[in-house]
């Protein structure tokens, strides 16, 4: 966290001299600060959209087969009741 705001106070400072003035600098800082953000994500293990919705799906069915078994269990005891 410290690098994140060790960056961040580098790039206001150069926004605040005015060095993005120039197209090359500008677009090497982009393309650090892109690659930065990748290596971020990445560390965090984050999913797509897709896959996450893929998963989402998946755990509702679960979650109705296993709602579905704890029913039928308790209409077996019940019925083992009397």
């Amino acid at each position: 966290m410290e690098k994140y705001n060790k960056l961040l106070s580098n790039i206001t400072e150069l926004v605040e001299k005015g060095l993005f003035a120039s197209k090359d600098f500008r677009k090497k800082v982009e393309e650090i600060l892109k690659t930065k953000i990748e290596i971020m994500a990445n560390k965090l293990e984050l999913v797509s959209r897709e896959e996450f919705e893929v998963q989402k799906k998946i755990i509702e069915k679960l979650q109705k087969e296993l709602n579905s078994v704890k029913s039928r269990k308790k209409k077996s005891i019940k019925a083992k009741k009397y």
